[in-house]
Parts: structure tokens; C-alpha cells; sequence
């Protein structure tokens, strides 16, 4: 059980002596559970605010005179937030040892502590719900803190998983940017409809995936590509080789029906059909060919 710790202030030296012959014999430590830690004479404010702070119950004893209540009064105004609590008794007029009542000196010690002691027991409700409210907030605290380490392991989790993202982004992004620089370095992109236009104006535009049959059947694989509308070669001469062979074949076949199939196209370059002069001549267009 922990001992309460009691500090009695009084007015002068004469004092100690006085309270001091009343405390022997006095069992306060196992009557009321306290040590008289200190017997402090002076009517000083500060030194008084100094050798009292922190104790548990402090007896603030002067004589009944007026004086001793002015005192007392000050002190008790003074002193009360620095203690637990503060307590005032009454000394006998006339400090000769010999003649004062020690006895009456010693009951009036008992009336302060049993005072004290009852006016502790009237705080005690609200002591047990501020105690319960302590000890819920306390839990509350302890779920919250839980709470909060489960969401930083979650949030450092979520912060790893996300530098490793942004890295792997990172990462992804360079190798985009240079797979464009190397394919804007070695490839050009036409668009299928503006590369045929520019070679047959008046026919047109065939299928694309007849175009990339074309390519396959030629041998031009890595050399072009075709899809999403463009041709992705690495000059224009190759997309214009290719688009003529296209045209030819298409010319070739029945007007009135559609191509399906490209014809059989021999392997290698394409050869241009030449004239009589050794030149290279236009291909025959359907129309031309019809009417001949």
C-alpha cells in the first residue's frame, strides 16, 4: 500500500518543537497509512511554495489568533495547486512546552488527517468515473494504435508495390521511347489509302490484308508492314513496288469479280513489263484492257 506523504507547515521554530512532542506518540503509519516527511517553519510564500510542492497532504498549522488565520488563509490560497490536498489546524494559544496540552495538540493532528482522509472519500465517485473513462480511453487508444499498425504495414506495402510500378514504368517507358527512335530511324509509315491514291487516283484501295498477302508472297517480310492502315517500309520505292504488283494482279483477274485470292506471284524482286524500246511501260488499267 503506498504511504502518504504529509508535510506540516508552521509558523516558527517554537512550532516544531511543539508538533514534533505531539507526533511521538502518534502511530501514523499504522493508523492512518502516512510519514510526516517534513516539519517546515516559516510564513515565507516562496519557501514555503518550495519545501511543499509535491506532497500529497499538506497541514497548514498556525495559532487561532487573527494572525495565525491571516496566514493560514494566504498559505491555504497559495499552496493549494501545488499539493494534493491542503488541510488547516489550529495550534493552542502560548508556546511553552511545559505548559501546553500536547494531548490537545495531538488530537487536533488526528481531526486534520481524519479530515483530509473524509474529504478524499467525497472525490472518490468522481475519481472511479474519471478512472473508468481513463481506462476506456485507454482501450480506445489501444485499438486505434492497433489500427494504425495494420495500416502502415498496408501502407508500406502499398508504397513498395508502387516504387516498384513506377520503376517497371520507368523502365517500359525508355524501352517505347527507343523502340520509336529505332523504328523512326530505320522505317517511314505511309498511309495505305494516300500511297495508293498517289499511284491510281481513280481505282480503289484494296484490302489491306490483301496488300500484306502481297507482301508475304513477294519476300518483302521485315522489309514491310502492313496494318492499322499504314505501310511501314524502309523507302517509299518499296511501298510503290508493292502497291504496283497489287494493282496488277487485281488487273489481271475477272473485272467482275472480286479478287479472293492473290495470284501466284513468283519469288523476288518484280520485274516492270518493258516495250519495244527497252523501257519499262505502264501497266494496262482495266478499262484500257477491256476496250482493246
Amino acid at each position: 500500500m503506498t504511504i502518504v506523504d504529509v508535510r506540516i507547515l508552521v509558523e516558527g521554530a517554537s512550532d516544531v518543537e511543539v508538533v514534533s512532542k505531539a507526533l511521538r506518540g502518534m502511530a501514523l503509519g499504522s493508523e492512518y497509512n502516512v510519514t510526516i516527511s517534513a516539519i517546515i517553519p516559516t510564513t515565507n510564500i516562496e519557501i514555503a511554495k518550495g519545501a511543499a510542492a509535491g506532497a500529497d497532504l499538506l497541514i497548514i498549522a498556525t495559532d487561532a489568533d487573527r494572525v495565525g488565520r491571516e496566514l493560514a488563509e494566504r498559505l491555504f490560497n497559495e499552496l493549494g495547486e501545488m499539493v494534493g490536498h491542503v488541510e488547516r489546524m489550529k495550534l493552542p494559544l502560548g508556546h511553552d512546552l511545559e505548559h501546553i496540552d500536547v494531548e490537545l495538540v495531538r488530537k487536533e493532528l488526528k481531526n486534520a488527517l481524519v479530515r483530509a482522509g473524509l474529504k478524499s472519500l467525497q472525490v472518490l465517485p468522481e475519481y472511479m468515473s474519471l478512472r473508468n473513462q481513463l481506462l476506456d480511453l485507454k482501450g480506445r487508444y489501444d485499438n486505434l494504435t492497433e489500427e494504425y499498425r495494420k495500416l502502415r504495414e498496408e501502407y508500406d506495402s502499398a508504397l513498395r508495390a508502387y516504387g516498384e510500378i513506377k520503376e517497371e514504368n520507368e523502365r517500359l517507358r525508355k524501352n517505347n521511347e527507343e523502340l520509336r527512335t529505332i523504328l523512326e530511324n530505320s522505317r517511314k509509315v505511309y498511309p495505305i489509302e494516300e500511297a495508293w491514291k498517289s499511284l491510281f487516283p481513280a481505282e480503289p484501295v484494296p484490302d489491306e490484308a490483301y496488300i500484306g498477302r502481297a507482301v508475304e508472297k513477294l519476300g518483302l517480310a521485315g522489309r514491310v508492314v502492313v496494318g492499322q492502315g499504314y505501310i511501314f517500309a524502309e523507302e517509299r520505292a518499296l511501298v510503290d513496288e508493292l502497291l504496283r504488283t497489287v494493282y496488277l494482279s487485281i488487273s489481271i483477274k475477272e473485272p467482275s469479280e472480286p479478287p479472293e485470292e492473290l495470284p501466284e506471284i513468283a519469288e523476288g524482286p518484280v520485274e516492270e513489263p518493258q516495250n519495244s524500246e527497252g523501257s519499262p511501260e505502264e501497266p494496262m488499267k482495266p478499262r484500257e484492257a477491256e476496250g482493246q
